[in-house]
């Protein structure tokens, strides 16, 4: 559920992010061609959706799809 949601999210920030390459193992900037701006606009848009918060340190860890999708988690359980 939350890949799926993840994966609308990115679609929805990022323009130039073509669906088809957005996996759980794909990385936001070497796969997905994201800039530092756009994951930061991901993140955030993560936070509204989820009503999470994202500390900068487990953001800066977000290499992948799937390190998002675990984040995401994390911070919906402690919460």
């Amino acid at each position: 559920m939350e890949f799926e949601k993840l994966k609308q999210i990115i679609i929805n920030e990022v323009s130039h992010v073509e669906a088809e390459k957005i996996t759980p193992t794909a990385k936001f900037i070497d796969d997905l061609e994201m800039d530092s701006l756009d994951v930061v606009q991901v993140v955030m848009a993560i936070e509204e959706q989820f009503g999470i918060s994202v500390p900068d340190d487990a953001a800066e860890h977000m290499l992948t799809v799937q390190d998002a999708v675990d984040a995401i988690k994390e911070a919906v359980n402690n919460n």
